[in-house]
């Protein structure tokens, strides 16, 4: 199984939904880097549950427990090794999940491959997995913030309602949380303060590396950066970046475009990236399926699911970006620009 991400600094998690706890290993930080694990927490209880109209009545506390790798607030440069405990699972409103198949879910497709899986949540295919990932990516972002490089994210899109303000989203979610139903959306992501010159061409141009990590998110069907799939529809005469002497003497572009990435390498303006979720695959509502067997059979799902996760997704896309800014970073400093 694929459970680690990154060349130089790397991340490997482990743990079930409903196991004892979650967690990771974070290697590759460099030694004497200051964090605040109060902000750290801070960051990671963006995710938690019961913040958000339609969200997940599990409550989980997602208290961090770092095990190693920080001392005195200062990376030692050794693995950084922590554990998010698991507190208020409910395994038995998965029961019937143990004989038959969620559509659109990851039930049928890993007992398919490992022929043995986890029903309870989900196992290790629940997006409870993903606290590991805020974890490690709120200790890359206060790194890459003490390089001046910050990433931000904003839900555009819920469902098929574009623009959405605030009022917006809670509404929407409510609606269809009170049908049992659920919502996808997309949620938009910037990168300020990138230097030019991050990127690994051929096969690991950083537009790849961000939508491979994007991808990897539970729920995630779609990926662009810049102006991404409309540009296809452009001539390029309409979308040419042109270059300019800032004021500063460096070099920028009089448009974005490109989204902060020419030749899989950033080029110092803001990279911009769009990410796009499904609706949550498990409903509310009575569903048909299959069992193992192969026999038709009517789905009665319980437990505690959200019904859109854009929200609490706000946290976990930010992560992802700053583990692969970070590491792209650290790759930097093998070259030496003459």
């Amino acid at each position: 199984m694929m459970n680690t991400i990154g060349k130089i600094l790397t991340l490997t998690t482990f743990g079930e939904s409903h196991g004892p706890a979650m967690g990771g290993v974070l290697d590759g930080v460099p030694a004497g880097a200051e964090i605040d694990l109060d902000a750290l927490q801070r960051y990671v209880d963006r995710r938690r549950t019961g913040q958000s109209a339609g969200s997940s009545t599990r409550d989980e506390r997602d208290r961090v427990e770092v095990l190693s790798g920080i001392w005195q607030g200062k990376t030692l440069g050794t693995p950084i090794g922590f554990i998010v405990r698991n507190t208020d699972a409910r395994s038995a409103d998965y029961d019937e999940m143990a004989r038959c198949y969620r559509p659109n879910h990851a039930d049928f497709t890993w007992q398919a491959k490992y022929g043995i899986r986890d029903h309870r949540g989900g196992g290790r295919a629940s997006a409870r997995e993903t606290v590991c990932r805020v974890v490690a990516g709120g200790i890359a972002m206060q790194l890459l913030n003490q390089l001046g490089i910050t990433i931000e994210s904003s839900i555009t899109q819920v469902g098929s309602c574009h623009g959405v303000t605030t009022e917006d989203i809670a509404r929407l979610i409510a609606d269809a949380a009170s049908s049992g139903d659920t919502l996808g959306g997309v949620i938009a992501c910037t990168v300020h303060g990138v230097p030019a010159g991050l990127g690994e061409p051929v096969y690991g141009k950083l537009q790849a590396q961000l939508a491979a990590a994007m991808m990897s998110i539970p729920s995630v069907h779609g990926f662009d950066y810049g102006d991404g799939f409309e540009m296809a529809g452009k001539r390029g005469s309409e979308v040419m970046d042109v270059f300019v002497k800032r004021d500063d003497g460096s070099i920028g572009t009089m448009s974005n475009h490109s989204g902060g990435i020419q030749g899989g390498i950033s080029n110092s303006e803001d990279i911009t990236m769009r990410v796009a979720f499904k609706p949550v695959p498990t409903l509310m509502r009575d569903v048909p399926t299959v069992d193992h067997e192969g026999h038709s059979v009517t789905l009665h799902p319980r437990g505690r699911h959200d019904a859109c996760v854009l929200p609490r997704a706000l946290p976990v896309v930010e992560s992802m970006a700053a583990l692969v800014m970070l590491d792209n970073y650290l790759m930097s400093k093998n070259y030496v620009h003459r």
